[in-house]
């Protein structure tokens, strides 16, 4: 009785594990195109270009800052690459780690308003009601040459499209806000002539029928620095891994929870056989 018992707790939790693991599969996320910025309808000269070089296919960019248009893609471990002959290519301080597969590029974006553009992506077969997980890297810096702390994060939209920036006053704000659904990323602090490393980001959206047209939405990322600041510092906002595969338990990983929760139900059944004979 009591070995049917504790084998009875052991696969009711690997049958709850399979039972979660089976869930995070079926969560629904955004599907999204040219995850990684690999594949591109301009031409891309490594090891970072213009975005508007490159054309990474897929994305589209919206109204170019009045400044200037900072914003690249780059190759992994190229985040402080520098060129200014090539129309001022900047880098930024300090090293960063791997946290994507190889062969996946990285998008760069001054996060000075000012000097940045959004980039967006039309996302079709949208249901109204349902939520949509979307996960990314993030990291941040600041240019060479430049000091003083900063703060920086990701604006993420999704809707009819059509957000910009308004600069008429400092801070900035941001516009076309109407029908579009925002989820910020966790805010980054970094510190003067310094940079955060590489963080995983997941966000969840659950357009209504509003934000959708006809099943369609616009999923737009904005750079955000210094909450909106025109001082330019300036900081740069790194966007990497736009994979919205959930992350589910190895096979692996459940065999040895499911070996592990049997051994507990033995050891449990062990501990009271002791107990009874003494």
């Amino acid at each position: 009785m009591l070995l049917r018992k504790s084998a009875a707790i052991a696969l009711t939790g690997v049958g709850l594990s399979l039972g979660l693991a089976g869930a995070a599969e079926a969560a629904a996320v955004l599907p999204v195109t040219n995850l990684q910025f690999n594949t591109f309808s301009g031409t891309f000269t490594p090891p970072k270009d213009f975005f508007t070089h490159a054309d990474p296919t897929g994305w589209s960019i919206g109204s170019v800052a009045e400044n200037a248009n900072l914003i690249y893609v780059g190759q992994q471990g190229s985040e402080g690459y520098s060129n200014q002959s090539n129309g001022n290519i900047y880098g930024v301080y300090g090293t960063f780690s791997d946290t994507v597969p190889a062969g996946t590029n990285f998008y760069q974006a001054d996060g000075n308003p000012q000097y940045e553009s959004t980039i967006m992506q039309t996302i079709t077969g949208l249901t109204a009601g349902t939520t949509y997980d979307l996960q990314f890297q993030q990291a941040a810096g600041q240019q060479i040459g430049f000091s003083g702390d900063t703060t920086e994060q990701w604006k993420v939209f999704l809707g009819v499209g059509g957000i910009g920036v308004d600069c008429s006053h400092s801070p900035c704000t941001v516009t076309g806000t109407a029908d579009n659904l925002e989820q910020d990323s966790t805010l980054m602090n970094t510190p003067s002539e310094g940079n955060v490393d590489w963080n995983s980001v997941t966000l969840a959206f659950t357009p209504t029928s509003s934000d959708l047209n006809h099943g369609t939405a616009v999923l737009t990322f904005l750079a955000w620095g210094d909450r909106g600041s025109t001082v330019n510092q300036p900081p740069t906002v790194f966007l990497e891994g736009v994979n919205t595969t959930p992350t589910v338990p190895e096979p692996t990983t459940l065999s040895l929870l499911g070996a592990g929760l049997l051994g507990l139900g033995g050891h449990m059944l062990r501990r009271r056989k002791s107990n009874l004979a003494t």
